[in-house]
C-alpha cells in the first residue's frame, strides 16, 4: 500500500513538473517573440537577401527604414502570429524534455556535471527540432514571401515539396543543438556561482541576476554557433521559388557556396542584428520563464488545497 502511495506521489510530482516547465516555457517564448519580432524580420531578410543595395550608415537602420517605408509598421511584425504559435510548443517541449533529462542524468547526490548538462541540453534541443521543424519552416517564410495563412503555407509547401519540404533545414537545425548545449550549461553554472556568492539557493536569485546569467550565456552561444543559422535559413528559403532549380543540394554544398561566394563574413551575415536581439530576447525569455515557473510551482504545490 505504501509503495503504491509512493509511486502515486512520484507520478504527481512528475506531472506537476511537466506542467510547470511547459507552461512557463510557452508563456516566456510568446512574450519574448512579441518584443523582438522587428529585429527577427530584419535578421531573416539579411540572411536570405543579403545587404540592402543602397544604404547610408547602419545596415540595421537602413533595413528598418526600407521596411517601414514599403510596408509600414505592420511589415515589422510580419510573421508574428505564426512565430508565436511556433514558439508556444517550441519552448514548452524544450523545457519539459530538458527538465526530464536533467532529473535522469543527475548523480545520486542531486548534482549535474557539465557533460551531463550538455547532454540534457543537446537532447532537449534535438527533440524540439524534430518536433517543431515543420512549424519553423512555414513560420519563417512569411518574413520573406507572403502566405494567406499558416494553413496555406503548410498546403503549398507540402504540395510543391512534399514531406521533405516540411523538414528542409532539419539537419543544420540538429547541428544547431550545439547552441543550447553551450548556452544552458553556461547559464546553469553562472546561476550556481551567483547563488554561492550570494549565499542563497538558485531559486532565490533575483530577476536581475537571472537576466545577467541569461545574457552572458546567450552571447557566448550565439557567437559560437551563428554560421549554422545562415545555412539553415538559406536551405529553408530556397523552396519558396516555383519551378526553379535548387541552389543547394544539401548542408555541405550550401556551406561551400556561401564560403566561395562571400567568404567567412557570409556565415555571419545578420550577426550584428542577432547580437543586438540576443540580450533582450534571452533576458525576457529566461527571466519570464524563471518567474512564471516559480509562480506555477507555488500554485500547484501539493500543500495548497486549491
Amino acid at each position: 500500500m505504501s509503495e503504491k502511495a509512493g509511486n502515486s506521489a512520484v507520478d504527481s510530482k512528475s506531472i506537476r513538473d511537466t506542467i510547470c516547465n511547459a507552461g512557463a516555457g510557452a508563456a516566456a517564448g510568446a512574450i519574448a517573440a512579441t518584443f523582438v519580432c522587428p529585429l527577427d524580420v530584419i535578421k531573416t531578410r539579411l540572411q536570405v537577401h543579403g545587404l540592402p543595395e543602397t544604404r547610408r550608415g547602419s545596415v540595421i537602420i537602413t533595413s528598418l527604414g526600407n521596411i517601414l517605408k514599403k510596408e509600414g509598421v505592420r511589415g515589422m511584425y510580419r510573421g508574428l502570429s505564426p512565430t508565436i504559435i511556433v514558439l508556444l510548443p517550441n519552448w514548452a517541449v524544450y523545457f519539459s524534455v530538458y527538465g526530464k533529462l536533467k532529473d535522469l542524468l543527475q548523480s545520486s547526490d542531486g548534482k549535474l556535471s557539465i557533460g551531463a548538462n550538455m547532454v540534457a541540453a543537446g537532447g532537449a534541443g534535438a527533440s524540439t527540432s524534430i518536433a517543431t521543424n515543420p512549424l519553423w519552416t512555414q513560420g519563417m517564410r512569411p518574413d520573406v514571401i507572403p502566405y494567406k495563412s499558416m494553413l496555406s503555407a503548410f498546403s503549398r509547401i507540402f504540395r510543391e515539396e512534399g514531406f521533405r519540404g516540411l523538414y528542409s533545414g532539419v539537419i543544420p537545425s540538429l547541428v544547431g543543438v550545439s547552441h543550447v548545449a553551450i548556452q544552458f550549461p553556461v547559464y546553469e553554472k553562472i546561476k550556481q556561482y551567483m547563488a554561492k556568492v550570494g549565499d542563497k539557493s538558485v531559486d532565490q536569485l533575483s530577476p536581475g541576476e537571472v537576466a545577467v546569467a541569461s545574457s552572458i550565456s546567450k552571447v557566448i552561444a550565439s557567437v559560437s554557433t551563428y554560421p549554422h543559422e545562415v545555412v539553415r535559413s538559406k536551405l529553408q528559403e530556397q523552396g519558396q521559388v516555383r519551378n526553379a532549380k535548387a541552389k543547394y543540394s544539401g548542408v555541405i554544398d550550401c556551406a561551400k557556396k556561401v564560403f566561395r561566394n562571400e567568404g567567412v563574413p557570409g556565415f555571419y551575415r545578420g550577426c550584428a542584428t542577432n547580437l543586438l536581439r540576443t540580450t533582450p530576447s534571452a533576458v525576457i525569455t529566461f527571466t519570464s520563464y524563471e518567474m512564471i515557473h516559480r509562480f506555477l510551482v507555488q500554485v500547484l504545490s501539493p500543500d495548497k488545497e486549491n
